[in-house]
C-alpha cells in the first residue's frame, strides 16, 4: 500500500515522473543504442521529467555529470570483445536496490539485456517498481556471422526470458512486435525512432568534401554508414556497388564507420574511401555529400542510418525490413529487394545507376520531415503512465497517470 500511495501522490502533486534508465551503452559512444538513449534522456528533461541514468563507467577520467532533474550512477564495466570502445556493464543489483530503496523512481527503463540490464530487471522486481524493456538488438541473428549458429535457439530463449520479467518490452517497428508475439514475447508495443532533420540536410553538402572523396560535380557517391563489422553485411554492399559502377565506372564508394572488419576490408578494397568514425555535423557532411545509400544488413531492429540518410536527401537502397519496410517506397524515395535475396540487392543497384536521383532525393528528404524525437519522447511518457496505471489496477489502486500524459 505504501508504494501505491507513493506513486499517486507523485501523481497528483506533480505531473512529472520520476525515470531511472539503464543502460550500457550512452554518448559520446557512436552507436545506435547509445544515439537514441540520448536523445530519449534529453526529450524526457525538455518535457520536466527528472531522470536517473545508470551506465557503466565510460573511461577511468569519467564522472557523473548531474545537471537539474539528471543524475548518473556509474557501474563498473568490462571491455566488449571485438568492441573495446565499448563497455559491458557488471551486475549492480545490491547498489541498484540501495539507490532506489533511497530515491524510488517511478519507473525503471532498461535499454540492453547485459548483466547491469539484468540485475536492474532483478532490483526493480524485488522493489515491486514496474519496468519497460527495450528491444534494441537481434543478438541472436548474429550467431551465423561469428560461426556460432548453434546459440541462436539459446540467445533467442534468453532475450524471451528477459523481457517477459518486464511490464512492457518497446520495440522501433510493428513488424519486429508481430515477430517477437509469434515467438513467445509478452506485452509488446512499438516505440519508432526520430531523426534529427536539423542536422541531417541537404544542406550540409560539401563540395569540397566530394572533392576530397575523387569526384567530380557529376560523379554518383554511394554510401555506406555502419558499424564495419562481419553481421552489417558490408562485402554485399560492396559487391552491388561494383555491379553499380558496371554502369557508371566513374562512381565512388564511400564507407563511414569503423569496427573489428575496417582493416581487412580496407586492406581488399583499398580503392575506395574508408572515411572512419564521423559524428554531429561532420557525419551529417558525410551523408549529404553523397548522392545515394546502400544498407545491405539483415540484422536490424530498426536502422537509424536509413532515416538519417533520407533526411540528409539521399535514396536508399535496402532490403524490405525494419525500418526500410516501413519508410521506403519503390522507386518514390528508395528501392527495395525482398529480405535476403542478394542477388535482387546487386541487381537493385543496376537499376538505381539508371534512375534519375534528383527527384528521388527531394522525395527522400520529404517522407521522413515528419519524423521529429519530441513526438516520439511524447508517444514514450504515455507508455509509461500507461504501464504505471496497469500496475496500479493489478495492486488494487486507481488508474491516475494516463489521464496526466504530456
Amino acid at each position: 500500500m505504501e508504494a501505491r500511495l507513493d506513486l499517486q501522490t507523485l501523481t497528483h502533486g506533480q505531473r512529472q515522473l520520476r525515470i531511472a534508465i539503464v543502460t550500457e551503452t550512452y554518448p559520446p559512444e557512436i552507436n545506435g543504442v547509445a544515439m537514441t538513449t540520448g536523445r530519449i534522456v534529453d526529450g524526457l528533461l525538455r518535457l520536466g521529467h527528472e531522470v536517473r541514468l545508470v551506465r557503466p563507467r565510460q573511461h577511468a577520467e569519467d564522472q557523473p555529470a548531474p545537471t537539474a532533474g539528471f543524475d548518473e550512477m556509474l557501474a563498473a564495466g568490462i571491455p566488449i570483445p571485438r568492441y573495446n570502445h565499448l563497455k559491458m556493464g557488471l551486475p549492480a543489483r545490491l547498489a541498484l536496490v540501495r539507490a532506489w530503496s533511497r530515491e524510488r523512481p517511478d519507473i525503471v527503463q532498461v535499454v540492453t539485456e547485459g548483466p547491469l540490464g539484468w540485475s536492474a530487471l532483478g532490483a526493480a522486481r524485488k522493489l515491486r517498481i514496474p519496468v519497460i524493456t527495450e528491444f534494441h538488438t537481434n543478438f541472436h541473428s548474429y550467431t551465423r556471422y561469428y560461426g556460432v549458429g548453434w546459440l541462436r535457439q539459446p540467445l533467442a530463449a534468453w532475450l524471451r526470458r528477459f523481457h517477459n520479467k518486464g511490464d512492457l518490452c518497446l520495440v522501433p517497428t510493428a513488424s519486429l512486435r508481430a515477430e517477437l508475439t509469434a515467438s513467445g514475447h509478452a506485452r509488446v508495443d512499438v516505440l519508432a525512432r526520430g531523426v534529427d532533420t536539423a542536422l541531417f540536410s541537404p544542406e550540409r553538402r560539401s563540395t569540397a568534401l566530394r572533392e576530397a572523396w575523387g569526384a567530380a560535380p557529376g560523379t554518383l557517391v554511394c554510401a555506406i554508414v555502419s558499424r564495419v563489422a562481419p553481421e552489417k553485411n558490408l562485402e554485399l554492399g560492396i559487391r552491388a556497388f561494383e555491379a553499380l559502377r558496371q554502369q557508371r565506372p566513374d562512381a565512388r564508394l564511400v564507407i563511414v564507420g569503423d569496427g573489428p572488419a575496417r582493416a581487412a576490408l580496407q586492406q581488399q578494397f583499398p580503392e575506395h574511401v574508408f572515411a572512419g568514425m564521423r559524428s554531429g555535423e561532420d557525419l551529417a557532411a558525410h551523408y549529404a555529400s553523397a548522392d545515394c545509400f546502400l544498407f545491405p544488413s539483415t540484422t536490424e531492429t530498426f536502422g537509424n542510418v536509413i532515416s538519417e540518410a533520407l533526411a540528409s536527401g539521399l535514396p536508399v537502397l535496402a532490403f524490405a525490413h525494419a525500418a526500410a519496410a516501413e519508410l521506403l517506397r519503390e522507386g518514390h524515395n528508395g528501392l527495395l529487394a525482398p529480405y535476403a535475396d542478394e542477388q535482387a540487392f546487386i541487381a537493385a543497384a543496376q537499376r538505381l545507376a539508371q534512375m534519375p536521383l534528383a527527384a528521388m532525393r527531394e522525395a527522400a528528404r520529404a517522407s521522413v520531415q515528419h519524423m521529429s524525437w519530441a513526438a516520439i519522447v511524447e508517444r514514450l511518457v504515455a507508455l509509461q503512465r500507461q504501464t504505471l496505471d496497469a500496475r496500479l489496477l493489478q495492486t488494487g489502486g486507481t488508474p491516475a497517470f494516463a489521464s496526466g500524459a504530456d
